[in-house]
């Protein structure tokens, strides 16, 4: 009986340290990553997207070896930073961050844990890099930055007799700032003068927009995440008052702006959800240095332009990735 206890109690322990083993290793085999965007706008919510779907691709599988967290600031910069307590006390493997503001919190609250940002304009401005080489840091990503020259043109192409251009924009967003700051050193160039409309909140966009009317030839919009998130207030003054809007993020362009020239967001998210997968699979963020997207599309709508009273010249529609009729 003894002796048999004994072979009993050694079978027992053996199965139990073998669980025990098999648990674990299933428990390090799903890797977390927590995403947090500032606000929801579909430009944002398709990078959002690309994310995960890089992260499908890749073999990650929510359920089975990936646990993926989700949640939006809805705009309010006090919210991000909980968001990124949370997800900064939840040990994530990676953090992405979509959206500036969402991007500054996180990296305020961690030098660990791995930060991979996207849509941020320009992340040295941001604070988030010290350059745009690889950062020796936690962070790393990718930029949704556009060569404001080519956009110009593009108002130029759309505007041709225009001097005056507004910019409605959150002066508490550090990328948008900087855009503004950019335009005003180019602007001379194409002979355009800049008049400036500030929009805090998004509830603030309408009211930016309608301040512009009378004062400008036309309006071009950065990828202000307010601005973007409350663009309908924008259409409705540019078709109230035949102002054509032009925009930097070609979802604009379905919601009512005549044309973007911008970056594809779920591609970008696509290239965010590679470095992610990269970070999981063993590489140092700071190792890597930030990327930009080279996919620039033409998005034209033909509805919007009519309702703006702007006529497009055929070799534009015919440059477009997609035209809206």
């Amino acid at each position: 009986m003894t002796t048999f206890s004994k072979k009993a109690l050694l079978t027992l322990s053996a199965l139990t340290l073998a669980m025990g083993t098999s648990f674990g290793a299933l428990a390090e085999s799903v890797k977390s990553v927590a995403v947090t965007a500032i606000v929801e706008h579909p430009a944002l919510d398709s990078a959002r997207d690309g994310v995960l779907d890089a992260l499908n691709e890749a073999g990650y599988s929510e359920g089975k070896n990936l646990k993926w967290q989700y949640q939006s600031a809805q705009g309010n910069t006090g919210t991000a930073a909980q968001i990124a307590r949370k997800f900064i006390g939840d040990q994530a493997d990676a953090i992405v961050t979509i959206g500036t503001p969402s991007a500054q919190a996180a990296v305020a609250g961690t030098k660990r844990i791995p930060i991979v940002f996207t849509a941020v304009t320009d992340p040295v401005q941001g604070q988030l890099t010290p350059s745009w080489e690889a950062s020796g840091t936690n962070v790393t990503g990718v930029s949704d930055v556009l060569e404001l020259g080519k956009q110009m043109e593009l108002v130029k192409q759309v505007v041709p007799e225009a001097k005056r251009i507004g910019i409605v924009y959150n002066p508490g967003e550090a990328n948008s700032v900087a855009v503004v700051e950019a335009l005003k050193e180019i602007l001379p160039q194409y002979d355009l003068t800049l008049v400036e409309a500030a929009a805090p909140r998004s509830v603030d966009v309408g009211s930016a927009a309608r301040s512009l009317v009378g004062k400008v030839d036309v309006i071009y919009t950065n990828t202000d995440n307010n601005v973007v998130s409350a663009y309908e207030a924008l259409v409705k003054v540019g078709n109230d008052m035949q102002i054509p809007l032009i925009a930097s993020d070609t979802d604009s362009v379905k919601r009512g702006a005549i044309a973007a020239l911008g970056v594809n967001y779920h591609d970008l998210g696509l290239q965010t959800g590679r470095i992610v997968v990269r970070i999981l699979e063993g590489e140092k963020p700071g190792d890597i240095k930030p990327q930009t997207s080279e996919n620039i599309q033409l998005f034209i709508n033909l509805a919007a332009a009519e309702k703006q009273g702007v006529t497009l010249s055929e070799e534009l529609i015919e440059s477009a990735t997609e035209v809206i009729r």
